[in-house]
């Protein structure tokens, strides 16, 4: 009951078909649940959207092969079709073996592959593309492909007559180049969904491209024919004694892993939706978790806020447990500094965030405990998997911080170091997956929770 949409190369499309096809299954009032292969959050958030339900990574860095399919299945529970976004190309991953590449997904989860296409300057040489494809795994099953940024009917008609005469594959559709286009692309990415007021706009455009551009019909009923991937179910405990946790939720800041979400509410712990833009105080809470976002993008009006920064430097130089990653550890800075512009952050970290032109990490990290964090250790791990991709970078960090990390691989805060520890704050440029290889929501949880019996 599974789609995955693929392409030769990144940047061909795949998110708008992605996108297209679930909101047009949606509208059409098929539940459909989307998955995004790697640890990408904005994408995500606009497949989310799209479809109504919310969308869950699946990847191979942070999670075994039995976690995602654990993940796969039981998301997918309740739905009627799932649609798989891959990242960059069918072929592409880490390992020049291909155990981390978007076929092995595919396989790993017995779903027809959908090949998007930019076919901008080819006609002919589309099917020695596929053929080359075809060819180069023949474990994975490629269904077909969607025609994207078609230059027009004669155009099409070639590409199609080229596909068809050299391959079994199906066409399925056939996208002409859009006059406007409907997303806007940053340095990160798109523009998340949550920072987008026309969001809902654009996906009902792209609904209507694919929906008269691509034969949905006809996917609908391949997806119904796949069949997902078996694994034993995993049992999930719900922790004792609930606490409270306020999370940052608004334009600024939305980076978060749905599967992470819910880990909370397993380990026992009600998460608090507050927004550091317009709320003015902290709810009562007994932790705060700043995920990710864009706060550059938003740095007047955080500054303008006062209130709230001033109660969440309270919070934290007054010891309740916080946990901030990448944005969230940017905000809580001194000061944010992005070309001419500056503004005034929380002031908890002792150091200055500057953005740059280039990323400053950007890729897979390896972590490696320090043995100085604040969380109880339970299943503490010698390497920690994890992910990191930011412009910004501190300056006038102290010597005398302490850190909860050594970088093994990536860059981190200081190339050798992530995690800054103040008090019962843990901050790095690092965003932690809650999987086997490190349950760190149960452990963040856990520390909150003994600090609130501490307190009581």
């Amino acid at each position: 009951m599974s789609l995955y949409i693929s392409a030769a190369h990144k940047s061909s499309g795949k998110t708008i078909v992605s996108l297209g096809l679930c909101a047009a299954m949606a509208r059409r009032g098929i539940s459909v649940q989307p998955f995004k292969k790697g640890p990408d959050f904005i994408d995500p958030i606009w497949l989310c959207r799209a479809a109504k339900r919310p969308c869950l990574n699946l990847d191979f860095y942070t999670s075994s092969h039995s976690e995602v399919i654990e993940t796969f299945n039981r998301y997918s529970a309740g739905s009627d079709i799932q649609i798989i976004e891959g990242n960059k190309g069918l072929y592409d991953g880490v390992s020049l073996s291909g155990v981390d590449s978007n076929a092995a997904m595919a396989k790993l989860l017995k779903s027809p592959v959908i090949l998007v296409i930019d076919t901008q300057g080819m006609t002919r040489g589309i099917a020695a593309l596929l053929q080359g494809y075809i060819a180069f795994d023949q474990d994975v099953e490629i269904a077909g492909v969607v025609l994207n940024r078609v230059g027009g009917p004669r155009h099409e008609a070639k590409l199609i007559e080229s596909v068809e005469t050299y391959t079994d594959l199906k066409v399925f559709g056939a996208i002409h180049k859009l006059v406007d286009e409907t997303i806007e692309e940053r340095h990160l990415g798109l523009v998340p969904a949550n920072e987008d007021d026309l969001a809902d706009k654009k996906i009902a455009r792209l609904s209507d491209v694919v929906s008269a551009q691509v034969d949905v019909d006809a996917l609908i009923n391949l997806g119904k024919d796949a069949r997902p991937a078996v694994s034993a179910q995993t049992t999930h405990q719900v922790g004792e004694s609930e606490v409270r946790i306020a999370i940052a939720m608004d334009s600024a800041f939305g980076f978060y892993y749905q599967d992470d979400l819910d880990a909370f509410k397993q380990a026992g712990a009600t998460l608090i939706p507050f927004s550091p833009i317009q709320d003015m105080r902290l709810p009562k809470v007994d932790g705060i978790f700043l995920g990710g976002g864009f706060p550059e993008r938003h740095m007047e009006a955080l500054e303008t806020n006062h209130q709230m920064r001033d109660s969440i430097k309270l919070a934290i130089e007054q010891g309740m447990p916080t946990y901030a990653e990448c944005g969230g550890l940017m905000y809580l800075s001194k000061e944010i500094q992005w070309h001419s512009k500056h503004a005034i952050g929380v002031g908890v970290i002792s150091a200055k965030t500057r953005m740059q032109q280039r990323p400053q990490g950007r890729g897979y990290m390896q972590l490696k405990e320090t043995g100085a964090s604040l969380w109880p250790d339970g299943e503490r791990s010698n390497i920690i998997n994890a992910h990191e991709f930011h412009y910004s970078q501190l300056e006038g960090i102290p010597d005398s911080t302490d850190y909860a990390y050594e970088v093994i691989r990536g860059s981190g805060i200081t190339h050798q170091k992530d995690g800054i520890i103040y008090k019962n704050l843990l901050a790095n440029y690092a965003h932690l997956r809650d999987s086997e290889q490190h349950h760190w929501v149960s452990r963040f949880v856990s520390f909150v929770r003994q600090h609130r019996l501490k307190t009581v």
